[in-house]
């Protein structure tokens, strides 16, 4: 089966320094020992226990960074583009994927979700791929509720990086 999806791409232009606007975006989620959190999900034996365990590692936004690749950083390697600055963040909250994702599966081939930052001749991008979008062709509205509500997390906290 082929399901046909149409994404919506959210996208800020920041004025601010490449490296301002990503520190803000790891200030305001959290950054646990990725080790040691996915050891105490995996010891939790109820859901409380699991929720006591994400949610001592999330930050004020109620999310986390999962993992950061620096595509710019390979882009530059034997290339003519020896300043590119591209960083990719994966950030969520396994509490809001559980949600999704015991409603449609599928939600978690999205989950967690992708931060790009790239720095371009106007500016700092900061760009996101909106869950809802994602999530619209499966026609669950409890999962779609939940998505808004994620894409509603993730753009207040590009609002609050590019300021």
């Amino acid at each position: 089966m082929i399901r046909k999806l149409e994404m919506e791409r959210f996208t800020m232009i920041s004025a601010r320094p490449f490296d301002d606007v990503v520190v803000t975006i790891k200030t305001l989620v959290g950054n646990p020992n990725m080790a040691e959190f996915w050891k105490s999900t995996q010891e939790a034996n109820s859901a409380a226990e699991l929720d006591t365990a994400v949610q001592r590692v999330l930050g004020k936004t109620g999310l986390m960074l999962f993992v950061e690749f620096d595509h710019g950083m390979i882009v530059r390697k034997g290339t003519e583009r020896h300043t590119s600055r591209i960083i990719r963040l994966v950030l969520g909250n396994p509490l809001i994927m559980k949600e999704m994702a015991k409603r449609v599966p599928d939600a978690g081939s999205y989950a967690p979700v992708t931060v790009l930052v790239d720095e371009r001749a106007d500016g700092v991008y900061l760009s996101y791929d909106r869950m809802a979008s994602l999530l619209a062709p499966y026609g669950n509205g409890e999962a779609l509720n939940v998505a808004r509500d994620l894409d509603a997390k993730v753009e207040d906290l590009l609002r609050q990086a590019a300021a």
